[in-house]
């Protein structure tokens, strides 16, 4: 086979990341050379609808009719167009314990994102979250009930597929209980395997014979392969999820640049060894070097027999048939207010009260307590300033606003003892450390991200599980007096 061929039967397996927020000439020609079919979007790729419906155009004109264009619109924290109705996250969705309510925000997502042209989401989350000390899944996960995670979770998928955008399940065999984030460094999962087959493999083995994709995640099970993390595992991916559960969709890696893999691993050998193991289409969202460098290990794994043109083959037909079964292509948005007040009805059917908290009397003096920065964690957007918060409060309140960079070294015990009604708010995924925890406790506890920030202080807290507007107007409702904090936090320790 010629070179030339072989470096497109290569291009075909992967997804890239693009930067900027057009389709340049060089990427377009890059795309075209190597008949990239996949491309995976980001929150820098975006300015608002109208570009990024130009772009995604773009890119399906240089890719072709079977593109697949994808984002990350999971809800909550990890949504990449921040301007469409903003959908709760999975684990607001296991507070409301509502299936119908998950299938609704399903459908309005998809809605939203085909608008733009993309015909893949990276979503739902299946990790079971039952370690408070997971630093990146947290309130992505629907809960720590495997049953009760699952359901949501297909009612959520079912609801995307109906509007014709294809979901990819992750991160498989399961992210939940760990206490590393693998875009930092490689996690594993030391645990026996009738454990792992009840719980964190539960959902993916009910789901998969509903899910056009799965994600790989990068951690390693010893108790299936003590050497490669699920990704490089052909014990994983091909025994386990092909062979025991017959799963004939997409399998696609996590991002090959995480830390996990980047810091271990060469990027094309770790391309090779992916697909060796069983996955469709290797994650490249690199540097266009590292891109180059995986369409070429690829193309030479082709040609050598380590990776069969006959499996070649039948990746590609499973790629073709996500592809043709969720057309890209933009489509009129025809529904946005009505969906917009659907994700404000379940952010509100979230809200969930701790400790019984207390409203502060309309007009009383108030303290806000809040981080100064608004931080991501690589993953999840930026989250809310703590002058949002106090604007939102200033309507009902008398509020004095007091800043800190860093909890571990704020000087909590410089309050002042005046009378105020103290609220801390909680904007970001980290967990407090035992200075703060230790020092001062607020009146009222606003865990406006990761509700188990709401176990770090012995103090009344109400948990919205994401910081998007309409979560900010539920707790204003709340304080109001308007609703009900009535939801249910579905994992232990509540």
């Amino acid at each position: 086979m010629h070179t030339n061929d072989l470096l497109q039967l290569a291009g075909r397996l992967i997804m890239i990341r693009l930067f900027g927020t057009e389709l340049d000439a060089d990427t377009a020609d890059f795309i075209r050379a190597n008949r990239i079919r996949g491309a995976c979007l980001f929150r820098q790729n975006m300015l608002d609808a109208a570009q990024l419906t130009r772009f995604t155009g773009d890119l399906k004109d240089a890719m072709g009719g079977d593109s697949l264009i994808a984002l990350d619109q999971e809800g909550g924290a990890v949504v990449r167009a921040l301007w469409v109705p903003p959908p709760p996250s999975a684990m607001a969705l296991g507070a409301a314990g509502d299936e119908t309510l998950a299938r609704n925000v399903g459908a309005a997502v998809a809605r939203a994102i085909l608008a733009m042209g993309f015909n893949w989401n990276f979503a739902p989350v299946l990790d079971l979250n039952n370690n408070p000390r997971n630093p990146v899944i947290a309130e992505r996960s629907f809960g720590a009930d495997p049953d009760t995670a699952t359901r949501l979770a297909l009612a959520w998928m079912a609801g995307s597929d109906s509007e014709g955008v294809a979901c990819c399940v992750k991160h498989f065999p399961g992210h939940g209980d760990t206490h590393v984030d693998s875009h930092r460094d490689l996690p594993t999962v030391d645990k026996p395997l009738p454990e792992l087959e009840r719980f964190e493999f539960a959902p993916f083995r009910t789901a998969a014979p509903h899910a056009p994709a799965v994600m790989t995640a990068h951690i390693v099970y010893p108790a299936l392969d003590a050497d490669n993390p699920a990704t490089m595992s052909r014990a994983i991916l091909h025994d386990l999820l092909r062979r025991q559960w017959g799963y004939d969709g997409v399998i696609i890696t996590d991002g090959m640049d995480m830390h996990a893999i980047a810091h271990r691993y060469d990027a094309g050998d770790a391309a090779v060894n992916a697909l060796m193991a069983g996955a469709d289409m290797v994650m490249a969202i690199g540097s266009r070097d590292t891109q180059e460098r995986t369409i070429a290990a690829i193309a030479s794994a082709i040609d050598d027999g380590r990776l069969p043109l006959a499996e070649v083959q039948a990746r590609l037909e499973r790629l073709d048939r996500l592809a043709r079964a969720h057309p890209a292509g933009a489509t009129p948005y025809a529904t946005e207010d009505a969906d917009r007040a659907l994700m404000a009805d379940a952010w509100r059917r979230a809200l969930t009260a701790r400790g019984n908290p207390q409203r502060p009397a309309p007009g009383s003096k108030l303290r806000l307590v809040a981080r100064q920065d608004v931080v991501s964690d690589g993953v999840s957007e930026a989250g809310v300033p703590a002058s949002a918060i106090a604007a939102m409060l200033q309507s009902l309140f008398d509020v004095d606003l007091v800043t800190f960079a860093d909890a571990e070294t704020f000087d909590w015990s410089a309050l002042p003892h005046d009378g105020r009604f103290t609220i801390l708010a909680s904007t970001s995924r980290r967990r407090y450390g035992p200075h703060a925890r230790g020092t001062w406790t607020p009146d009222l506890h606003l865990a406006l991200w990761n509700p188990y920030q709401a176990l770090d202080f012995a103090a009344p807290a109400l948990m919205t599980y994401g910081f998007a507007p309409p979560a900010l107007d539920a707790v204003r409702a709340w304080l109001a007096g308007g609703i009900d904090a009535e939801g249910r936090c579905p994992v232990p320790g509540f």
